[in-house]
């Protein structure tokens, strides 16, 4: 297991940075906000506090937090149309810095696509870097399930595409940043992870990450 100075090093020179979304990125749990939005929200946060501890099989609480939001097509347009993710604070000059050093930055979440795709377009980062949960809908907009072949979508998902671009691209100091227990899971195959609290502080996170930061800012002056 790396040393904080091992963690640092690695990151100076990183080839690759993929960033989770919800709570690291934005500031809040994009499927949590989804649900508020459609009159769901107190039945869909205990899963996803649950899912974030580690303690349910990711896929089941993906799958039971949607069956209970059931969320329309219309419903998705209209909620990041009226309530668009907040992006954590430093995250843009962070990416931007990281855009300059010719790093590509990579957004792999256990969150929906549909949400993720405009924070991707306001930090520049090209779609085709997003790896998320794909909704599916029926001819008439209603909810229809999840794209179940998305690595996201599973535990151990994360790691999953990280092994895949890993080999796609030949990265050999790729960098994971991100709050919860299935960004941590994911080090290895990623080659350091960088726990963050900025949003909020999974003490498990915090505990076992070897460079744990609260501000990206601390990051930024670290390139």
């Amino acid at each position: 297991m790396a040393t904080e100075d091992e963690v640092r090093a690695i990151w100076k020179v990183a080839d690759a940075v993929c960033f989770d979304v919800d709570s690291t990125v934005i500031q809040e749990e994009g499927i949590d906000e989804l649900a508020k939005f459609c009159g769901k929200g107190e039945e869909v946060s205990k899963l996803t506090r649950e899912a974030m501890k580690g303690k349910m099989n990711f896929r089941d609480a993906l799958a039971r937090r949607l069956d209970i939001i059931r969320p329309q097509m219309s419903q998705i347009r209209d909620f990041i149309k009226t309530q668009p993710p907040r992006l954590t604070p430093g995250i843009k000059p962070l990416v931007e810095a990281l855009h300059q050093r010719s790093v590509p930055v990579y957004l792999i979440s256990g969150g929906l696509r549909g949400v993720i795709t405009p924070v991707a377009r306001d930090l520049r980062i090209p779609l085709q870097n997003i790896y998320a949960n794909r909704l599916k809908f029926y001819f008439n907009g209603e909810f229809a399930g999840f794209e179940e072949n998305e690595p996201t979508s599973r535990s151990g998902g994360k790691g999953e595409v990280i092994r895949l671009l890993k080999a796609k691209h030949g990265y050999g100091n790729l960098v994971l940043i991100g709050d919860g227990a299935t960004d941590l899971e994911a080090c290895p195959p990623a080659d350091a992870f960088i726990g963050y609290g900025g949003n909020v502080i999974r003490e498990e996170v915090k505990a076992r990450a070897k460079w744990f930061v609260t501000d990206f800012q601390e990051l930024l002056s670290a390139l």
